[in-house]
């Protein structure tokens, strides 16, 4: 049986659903109006493609499409063509939901309604699909850079993620968050759903923190709360954050990467004055949205900590040979399970049929370590690591040491051909013996790329694949 708490918004139908970036103001009513009329021009258990912008009629889509039982992908409206070429080959979707200036598609479809500035369409491709009976939405993974890879979440996994952040951070439905984030991104998504499922007040916008728009809206709308990947917690550094008066603002969260130490503890320590709680958290697509919380009151003695696991959800660690790891202060890899854990990847329609292959465990993939007092620490990527001369390398903790010098970065390569791609010009002798000096690593061993910028995607990830 499905489990979607959209089927239940019924009951906050008085209460503010939506502000747009027009000031425009929604009630929980109108947009169950306007979602279900999305919703029945679709056939039942199909494929969406979401095209997806923060405003209105993107959400109400998306509430449409869940709440008919349809099964939506989730695609950031900045896609570059090709890429989205490359998804349309490989899962043939029945509809495409998007906005109205990107409907020139160069396949065949047909409009089959429009919703304010966006249009319903309804494409040649006739494949008779098999859907899992759990397969609720489908989300790009962070960081992909051209795969038509996606993460199959189950309705068990949406429900009870929502549910779970919403404890944790006790939202309530007098909150407001304010999207920072766009709603196909996980972490973004994560704060939409964790919000309607209290009936609280979404403000959308699409507006940077460069923009005055943004903090207008945060004041104009009285904002609770956002949230903030770490290159958004470097912009407000940049905008002095600490000397804004956002009087309505309750608490702010961070996850979508490792905050370094010293911006978490400027954080915790300028929260902590203005009387805001400062929630770090942990998380992947993988595993829906989230899997870990630092609590707000632990922000400043605990820096650098991921925290604890959600409710419900434990971690372990392991060594190279699948041992538990059972003393304190030992790197090993992370392990999750949890009602979150989603079912696992499709590659292609073919794959939309498949079961439930993770069985509530996941392998993150990142080395943690876990301190005396049960709270765990990202020491760097599986992965993220090199042999030069023998030696270990964690690529991750180079470029910490990188920036910490005061240099955009990104490391790479292969053993013994360790590649630091650095963005200031001049500073190539500088950080070569710089990182000579601080890791013992042989000059012979490296080299140094300078780049105008390092490749990021739309959380502030940096994109290796487009590197070099």
């Amino acid at each position: 049986m499905r489990m979607n708490f959209y089927d239940d918004l019924e009951k906050y139908s008085c209460n503010l659903a939506i502000i747009t970036e027009q000031s425009e103001q929604i009630s929980y009513k109108d947009l169950l109006t306007a979602a279900d009329s999305i919703g029945k021009q679709i056939r039942k258990r199909c494929l969406v493609f979401a095209v997806c912008k923060n405003c209105f009629e993107s959400v109400a889509g998306y509430i449409g499409f869940m709440r008919a039982g349809a099964v939506p992908v989730l695609i950031n409206k900045t896609i570059d063509n090709v890429l989205f070429a490359k998804q349309l080959e490989a899962y043939e979707p029945e509809y495409i939901y998007l906005p109205t200036e990107k409907s020139g598609l160069k396949i065949n479809c047909t409009t089959v309604n429009t919703f304010g500035s966006y249009t319903l369409l309804k494409t040649d491709y006739n494949i008779d699909y098999t859907f899992h009976e759990a397969l609720a939405l489908l989300l790009t993974t962070s960081g992909s850079t051209g795969s038509p890879k996606l993460v199959r979440q189950s309705y068990k996994n949406v429900n009870s993620n929502a549910k779970v952040i919403a404890q944790y951070l006790e939202i309530t439905s007098a909150d407001r968050p304010i999207t920072t984030m766009p709603m196909s991104y996980t972490y973004g998504l994560s704060i939409i759903n964790s919000h309607l499922l209290k009936g609280a007040s979404i403000i959308l916008t699409e507006a940077t923190l460069m923009d005055k728009r943004f903090w207008e809206a945060i004041k104009d709308h009285n904002a609770t709360t956002f949230g903030g990947v770490p290159y958004i917690y470097e912009m407000l550094k940049k905008l002095r954050f600490e000397q804004m008066n956002l009087p309505s603002l309750k608490y702010i969260t961070q996850a979508g990467g490792k905050l370094s130490g010293e911006l978490s503890a400027e954080f915790a320590n300028i929260c902590v004055q203005k009387g805001i709680k400062f929630y770090v958290m942990y998380g992947q697509t993988e595993a829906t949205a989230r899997m870990s919380y630092l609590p707000c009151e632990y922000a400043q003695t605990k820096v650098g900590s991921m925290g604890i696991a959600i409710p419900g959800g434990r971690f372990w660690l392991e060594d190279e040979n699948g041992n538990v790891i059972e003393e304190s202060d030992t790197p090993g890899e992370l392990v999750y399970q949890g009602d979150n854990v989603t079912m696992g990847y499709a590659e292609s329609y073919l794959d939309l049929g498949k079961g439930d292959e993770n069985k509530g465990v996941l392998h993150t993939g990142d080395v943690a370590k876990r301190d005396a007092d049960g709270f765990y620490y990202i020491v760097g990527r599986k992965k993220r690591f090199l042999k030069v001369f023998g030696n270990r390398v964690n690529l991750d903790e180079v470029e910490q040491l990188i920036r910490a010098a005061g240099y955009d970065c990104a490391c790479d390569g292969t053993d013994d051909k360790l590649k630091l791609y650095v963005t200031k010009p001049g500073g190539k002798d500088r950080v070569r013996c710089y990182i000579a000096d601080r890791t013992g690593i042989n000059q012979a061993g490296f080299t140094i790329v300078s780049v105008d910028r390092i490749p990021r995607n739309e959380s502030g990830k940096v994109l290796y694949s487009a590197l070099g």
